[in-house]
């Protein structure tokens, strides 16, 4: 792309960029200039392959006061989550290719993500602390989160994290042999998460390798998920089952790195790849 991102081929309607992070598909907006608020409908019918562009979430980028730029995440579902790994490191990307530069702050729900190029399509971003604390998520009533009081099958001693959106971590043996959606959703749907929760399924295949699956709010698998290869290895380290350093977390379209900080501050590099562009029907945009 040598043109500005948010540029599109002639046409009417609004312009948008298809990327994806390990095949976590994005359709990215830059609302910068023209306003777009739409709803949950809209939403639907843009990620819905079979009537829009197709993508697992929207992405509205907007002005913002103190950073480079504000990430807006949206869910399929409308709701809007406050982080999002693979999504960070597409928006970035754009934003870096369009100001010739090789670092970006975004501005998101979680914080202030500090994004920098860790080559030609790969992106390192500094995606804060992970917190344990239950009243972050929040959970219907104080628990151990180290130890969550939870048994389905064979999910127990889950580990439930924060990292601008809620996850709990399960350790597994033989994590192919494994249905993830039979067994995580009742996780997902459980009483204790009223919000739901994302729910991680992790396999320790070395002292800095793990296999990872992600089942994502509102109930779906993904190729990968970024903020839940960061609790995953945060988890690890807490009990022992990975050293401290970059932990290599490969999920099912591929890897990413992942390094957590004495404090718990992760930084996760991974890689993006552009799509393509095009602009949205006008009759799908109901709100502006």
């Amino acid at each position: 792309m040598t043109q500005p991102w948010s540029s599109a081929l002639p046409g009417d309607g609004r312009p948008f960029v298809k990327m994806h992070g390990l095949r976590n598909h994005f359709v990215i907006i830059d609302a910068r200039h023209v306003p777009y608020a739409p709803d949950a409908t809209e939403i639907a019918d843009i990620c819905d392959v079979q009537v829009g562009v197709g993508g697992d979430q929207l992405l509205v980028i907007v002005p913002s006061q103190r950073g480079d730029a504000y990430l807006r995440i949206l869910n399929i579902d409308g709701r809007e989550v406050g982080a999002c790994g693979n999504a960070t490191r597409c928006a970035a990307w754009l934003l870096m290719q369009e100001a010739g530069t090789d670092a970006v702050t975004l501005e998101t729900g979680a914080g202030l993500l500090r994004c920098a190029r860790a080559g030609a399509l790969e992106v390192s971003v500094q995606m804060g602390r992970v917190a344990h604390d239950w009243r972050s998520f929040p959970l219907a009533r104080a628990v151990d989160t180290l130890d969550l009081p939870l048994e389905h099958g064979p999910l127990v001693h889950g580990v439930a994290s924060w990292i601008g959106n809620p996850h709990v971590t399960f350790f597994v043996d033989d994590l192919p042999s494994l249905d993830v959606a039979v067994l995580a959703h009742p996780v997902l749907t459980d009483p204790l998460f009223p919000d739901q929760v994302n729910v991680g399924l992790a396999e320790v295949l070395g002292p800095a390798l793990i296999r990872l699956q992600v089942y994502e709010r509102p109930g779906m698998l993904t190729g990968a998920c970024g903020t839940g290869a960061c609790v995953a290895v945060r988890a690890a380290q807490m009990r022992g089952l990975v050293d401290i350093g970059p932990v290599r977390v490969q999920m099912g379209a591929g890897a990413v790195t992942i390094d957590i900080d004495e404090d718990g501050s992760a930084v996760m590099t991974g890689p993006v790849a552009y799509s393509f562009r095009g602009h949205l029907p006008r009759d799908m945009e109901r709100t502006t």
